[in-house]
């Protein structure tokens, strides 16, 4: 058993075992690589010194010989720890290995020094003695031929070399320098391979630096030459390969090393300053450079914001100005001004700006001999002949001046992105709290209430101000409940007078706030007549500020583009002065209020209708006050006519006050007026005035003939109601005819029965069919009272012919009543034949009953048979099974069998008729939409004549039947008839044979 030295060893005994490889071991300095097995070998390559074939061979068995040795070894007598030190070179025959494939490959390579394949397979097996075993990921898909650096870095760092176990950094510093050597050697010697090897030779070599154990004197300075080498060796197209691992290196260095390396890639490719900005405050660097990332974040913005900048992560400009306001929100100190430098910077930018528009309007005016002088412009760029923006300090992230908050937020926020504007505001405001400005904080918040122009960006400052101010208060009774050693009473008394002051000032803003939105949807749009209305409430009481917000908004508001009701502020106004303020405890201001209106008449509205509501509620306000004769004096001057009547009412090419003279609002407010306070002479003018403008409507007609016949002018009265007739038409005309009927004969009765005739038949004359029947049955009910009953049934008669469709069987109704009681049953026969060749098939039924009925009081039984047989065809048994049951009911009672046969046969051919599908369909929706199940078919006649034999053998008491004494019309059926089958289909419509003869 080994001894306890032998298996604990210090660092010095284990760092001398090495190097194992330099100088190359031989087999005259180690006298075990060549044993008698490999004399064979040995005697073939002194044969063949230049067959690359036989050399390889050699290599490979040496190889697998080298494998086979390591497996049959037993277990190392190390301990864990020392063997994790030693790597892959922990045990003698991994070391003696070595050594031995070393001597091989140095052979070879003093035949073939160029080539790369022998090169490639020495410097791997190099690296798996002094890196350890490669571990060898599994990848998905294909990689982009040149992806994108942002891509590239994802891609590379998923693919990163790693690598199990490792000879310790500072144990095997030799092996891992002669590694290095060994890599250097190998550039010396392929200087000239192709393009597509040469990479892969720098990324095996760049590949060690990123081992966790590759000691610091190789994987900090040496690395980073390594890697300016490599990307100066290269062809450009080959760089971004290079840089990729570069990065990464720079990254997991970090410190000067990563801002270094990245500021070199970003003078070339900007696209990965997103990337970049987020390794600057990490929360993983222990060294932020916010100053740095702000001033990224602010080129980026401004860039894309000029279409120089896409974002790879498909940021707008916008969400990249948001980043570099949270930079400067949780970084106030070390990236923004403070207050007094923000005030130097602002007056020094607001002298520029004057100076550069000074200059700009020098130049524009500038010129000799009436010439214009061509003054150079700025610098433009070689390559596409764009300007060349000028140097800004605020973009140079190696620049150590601090940003101006404001004055980035107003140029490249507020000017630019107006929807934003609540984050903006509250972006800054934050910048000062965190800087412990309060006060310019306040002043940042109450600036951004009072410009911004949506409820959503107020909403934000409102709430962030408030916040702010509560936790100011929090603080404060914080101090107060918990003071410090050194504070005396005048500290304290001074911080109970500040926070009342904030208390004072936190409750003010509460208050303020309905007005501040009132602001905001002013702001937005100084037109909303609503707005102003609200704001005007919002004071209450407080009638100087209610005057002032009045005044203001007649003052701000345009008429033409205000919205609904602008005249309500003018007349809300003048209700304020008359009613004596909102308390109504000053004194009525009656010539004030006047003034107001006055102003008012004068404003072209965007209608006619505000413009006549504003006279209207000034003569109304006279009259409240009792001043009558104003009030008409008022209405006057509203209601001139001017010489040029003929004037479009809906214009508005015209302003209000030339076409106000067409208002009937006007007129109708005018004319009550006058029937109030005026005389009948002037009413009667004020109406004439309004005819004959010809704007007058059927309400007018009617009002001005009825206030006629209130003062006993009966006749003029009819005159106006014949006026109405000729202006306006059906259907208006048919109300104005109605009344005007109604009121002559009320007023006339019989004495004028010629004259009523004819208003009856000019009525008549115009009239639509669909309006005529109340005129015609007012005709003829007052014939019927005053006139001749023979003219009313000529009236009726006439009816039937001209009223519509729909309403000719209610007039015939009427007709046959009227007849009956004036001459009798036998006079309404033609009217029933009338009706019947007039009257749709639907209720022509209908009549026919009703006919037959009429002839059977008379006792025309076969008439009223004909009757029901034309009636017939128009009933389907499905639909109309009253009609069948009422004739059945007919032949029982006064037919015979040859007429109930006759029957049951029009029954059977009418079904047939209607047996169709969509007829059979249509019945069953009649039946159900009047409540009623759609019958079974009536038995055969030979079922119904058996029937009826039976009641007259000896059955039920039933009607029985006439017997016939002669031939009827009627074909006689045979005298026998075969019984019908026992079991049939009640629905089978039976038709004899001899029939169809």
């Amino acid at each position: 058993m080994p001894g306890g030295a032998s298996q604990n060893p210090t660092l010095e005994s284990l760092a001398s075992t090495f190097p194992l490889t330099f100088p190359v071991p031989t087999p005259t300095t180690h006298h075990d690589l060549v044993t008698t097995k490999d004399l064979h070998r040995e005697e073939d390559l002194l044969r063949n010194p230049f067959s690359f074939r036989h050399w390889w061979t050699a290599i490979q068995n040496l190889k697998e010989a080298s494998a086979e040795e390591l497996k049959a070894e037993g277990p190392s007598d190390l301990s864990p720890d020392v063997a994790a030190l030693l790597g892959p070179l922990s045990s003698p025959a991994s070391r003696k290995s070595l050594q031995r494939q070393v001597y091989l490959y140095e052979a070879t390579l003093t035949q073939f020094p160029s080539s790369f394949k022998l090169w490639k397979s020495y410097l791997l097996t190099r690296m798996s003695f002094v890196l350890g075993k490669r571990v060898h990921k599994k990848k998905a898909g294909g990689r982009k031929k040149f992806p994108e650096m942002r891509e590239a870095l994802e891609d590379e760092q998923e693919d990163q070399e790693q690598w199990e176990g490792g000879v310790d950094g500072v144990v095997g510093w030799e092996e891992w320098r002669l590694l290095v050597a060994t890599f250097e050697r190998a550039l010396m010697w392929l200087p000239r391979v192709s393009s597509a090897i040469l990479p892969r030779l720098w990324l095996m070599y760049l590949s060690i630096f990123n081992h966790p154990f590759c000691p610091p004197q190789i994987s900090h300075t040496h690395a980073r030459r390594t890697f300016d080498r490599a990307l100066r060796t290269l062809p450009p197209s080959l760089h971004g390969r290079i840089w990729a691992r570069y990065l990464l290196w720079a990254e997991a260095k970090g410190g000067a090393t990563t801002v270094a390396v990245y500021r070199r890639y970003l003078l070339v490719d900007p696209s990965i300053t997103e990337r970049y900005t987020a390794i600057l405050l990490a929360p993983s660097n222990p060294d932020p450079r916010p100053l740095e990332a702000a001033k990224l974040l602010l080129s980026l913005a401004r860039k894309a914001s000029r279409g120089e900048y896409t974002s790879p992560e498909g940021k707008s400009p916008y969400q990249l100005l948001g980043e570099f306001l949270d930079v400067v929100e949780q970084y106030a100190e070390e990236v923004g001004l403070d207050v007094t430098d923000t005030d130097d910077s602002n007056e020094k930018l607001a002298k520029a700006a004057e100076d550069e528009a000074a200059t700009r309007q020098l130049q524009e005016s500038a010129g000799a001999d009436g010439k214009l002088i061509r003054f150079a412009g700025p610098a433009v760029s070689a390559k596409d002949g764009k300007a060349v923006s000028a140097y800004d300090a605020d973009e140079d992230p190696r620049n150590l001046r601090k940003l101006n908050i404001e004055d980035i937020v107003r140029k490249d926020g507020l000017d630019v992105y107006k929807d934003q504007a609540g984050r903006l505001w509250t972006g800054l405001a934050t910048f000062w709290v965190k800087r412990a400005e309060f006060e310019r904080a306040k002043v940042t918040f109450e600036r951004g209430l009072a410009s911004v122009l949506t409820i959503r960006d107020f909403t934000q400052i409102f709430d962030a101000y408030a916040e702010f101010s509560e936790s100011l208060i929090s603080a404060l009774m914080e101090s107060l409940a918990n003071p410090d050693d050194d504070e005396d009473e005048d500290d304290i008394r001074e911080t109970e007078q500040e926070l009342d002051t904030k208390m004072k000032e936190f409750e003010e803003l509460m208050d303020r706030r309905p007005f501040l939105v009132n602001d905001v949807l002013l702001r937005r749009n100084p037109n909303d007549v609503q707005e102003w209305e609200k704001r005007v409430a919002l004071w209450g009481e407080n009638d100087e500020k209610v005057a002032e917000t009045y005044t203001e908004a007649l003052a701000t508001v345009s008429p033409r583009k205000a919205t609904a009701n602008f005249h309500r502020l003018y007349i809300n106004f003048a209700k304020f002065y008359e009613e004596g303020g909102t308390k109504g405890e000053a004194e009525a201001d009656l010539d004030s209020a006047r003034k107001i209106l006055d102003k008012a008449t004068k404003v072209n509205f965007k209608t006619v209708d505000e413009l006549a509501e504003v006279w209207c509620e000034w003569a109304e306000m006279e009259i409240r006050h009792e001043n009558y004769d104003e009030a008409i004096r008022v209405m006057q001057r509203a209601a001139v006519v001017p010489k040029n009547t003929k004037v479009n009412y809906f214009d508005h090419a015209l302003s209000v006050q030339a076409r106000l003279f067409k208002s009937l609002k006007l007129w109708s407010f005018y004319v009550d007026l006058e029937e109030s306070l005026g005389t009948v002479e002037t009413a009667k003018a004020v109406y004439d005035k309004i005819l004959d403008l010809r704007i007058a409507n059927a309400q007018i007609i009617v009002n001005y003939a009825a206030f006629l016949e209130e003062n006993k002018y009966y006749e003029e009265s009819f005159k106006v109601y014949e006026r109405g007739t000729e202006l306006f038409t059906f259907p208006v005309s048919f109300e104005i005819w109605n009344i005007y009927l109604a009121k002559f004969i009320k007023r006339y009765g019989g004495s004028k029965i010629e004259r009523a005739r004819d208003l009856f038949e000019q009525a008549l004359e115009k009239c639509p069919p669909k309006h005529c029947k109340p005129i015609f049955l007012m005709y003829a009910t007052y014939e019927e009272e005053h006139g001749l009953a023979k003219r009313a049934m000529s009236i009726y008669d006439r009816a039937t012919g001209a009223v519509a469709d729909e309403d000719k069987f209610e007039i015939f109704t009427i007709y046959i009543a009227k007849a009956t009681s004036n001459y009798g049953l036998p006079a309404t026969r033609p009217i029933y034949e009338r009706a019947l060749e007039i009257l749709p098939d639907k209720q022509t039924a209908e009549m026919c009953l009703r006919f037959a009925s009429m002839e059977r009081k008379l006792g025309e039984i076969d008439r009223a048979r004909a009757i029901y047989a034309h009636a017939s065809q128009f009933c389907d048994p499905r639909v109309h099974p009253k009609f069948w049951q009422e004739w059945n009911s007919f032949e029982i009672e006064t037919g015979s069998e040859d007429t109930f046969r006759e029957m049951l046969r029009i029954k059977r051919s009418v079904q047939a008729q209607f047996n169709t599908e969509a007829s059979y369909l249509a019945a069953q929706m009649a039946a159900k939409q009047n409540g009623q199940e759609t019958e079974a078919e009536p038995a055969a006649p030979a079922d119904a004549m058996a029937a009826a034999e039976r009641q007259a053998a000896g059955g039920a008491k039933a009607p029985a039947f006439v017997s016939a004494k002669q031939s009827t019309n009627v074909r006689l059926e045979e005298a026998e008839r075969p019984p019908a089958a026992a079991a049939g289909n009640e629905d089978e419509i039976h038709i004899s044979d001899d029939e169809d003869d």
